[in-house]
């Protein structure tokens, strides 16, 4: 999914949101999103998260996301840049959001900071509705920046997370993580990852399994259906063109691999 304008501005409600939240779907566009009121779950890739009031969220194109349940008061402020605008404004930029993106999707922001990038939004909103438009693509080039710098700093000075960086487990389980994002349709095997992290296959299952509670396999796994589920829903391709997408060789072994873990073929799924 992507914007279909250079940029978009706005706010959403809950029950807007929960209108989204039927399956995964894979954004093409940079978003950045800040939870004003109520609360929610959402899976960005394959990790699920909980969202509260005064969170910032950050999805990089690529990602994908799963909408679980917005609270009916959540209200949330957008502000949503299409693939084509970064790709034509923004490329050394994008590096950087992909970078800081994986261990940190979600900012907590203090309430002081919350207030100010709502206040931030609130008027670009109304410079975005005003007649003829006070903003326009070459205007939204800094405010992209702009946004993208303040995140990242935030990150860098405020952002605590539950591990230390010399903690090796959570070293291995982002840089796992991120792998998995980047090759899991043609690497299907926990082998192949632990051979290009110069890891034995035993330490990495047990310590994925001991810092997370998922197993090595099952994140691959998630990361495959999450991808399959979007392009049934989202896409018009054949069953065996998805199949060979994923790395699958075999439509009839996709099939299985997919009624398996869903309980429905790919064209129950699809149709339901």
């Amino acid at each position: 999914m992507d914007c279909p304008f250079d940029y978009l501005i706005g706010d959403a409600t809950g029950k807007v949101l929960n209108e989204y939240a039927r399956f995964p779907c894979k954004i093409l566009c940079g978003v950045y999103g800040l939870v004003v009121k109520g609360s929610a779950r959402a899976t960005v890739d394959i990790t699920q998260y909980e969202l509260h009031e005064g969170q910032a969220l950050m999805l990089k194109p690529g990602s994908f996301l799963l909408i679980h349940e917005f609270t009916e008061d959540a209200l949330v402020y957008y502000i949503i840049f299409s693939s084509a605008f970064l790709e034509k404004n923004t490329y050394p930029s994008r590096v950087s959001m992909s970078q800081v993106h994986v261990k940190n999707p979600i900012l907590d922001l203090t309430t002081e900071h919350a207030e100010v990038l709502k206040e931030m939004t609130e008027l670009l909103i109304k410079a975005s509705n005003t007649r003829p438009s006070l903003l326009n693509s070459s205007t939204m080039v800094h405010i992209y920046n702009m946004l993208h710098t303040a995140y990242v700093d935030y990150v860098q000075r405020h952002q605590q997370e539950p591990e230390q960086i010399n903690d090796r487990k959570a070293e291995i389980y982002y840089e796992y993580s991120d792998l998995v994002m980047k090759h899991y349709r043609e690497w299907h095997h926990v082998s192949e990852y632990a051979e290009a992290m110069r890891l034995t296959l035993p330490h990495i299952c047990s310590t994925i399994k001991s810092y997370s509670g998922k197993t090595a396999g099952d994140m691959i796994t998630d990361a495959i259906l999450t991808d399959a589920k979007a392009q049934l829903k989202i896409t018009n391709l054949q069953v065996k063109e998805i199949a060979f997408s994923l790395g699958f060789e075999n439509v009839a072994f996709f099939n299985r691999f997919f009624k398996s873990h869903t309980g429905l073929t790919p064209k129950m799924y699809r149709n339901s």
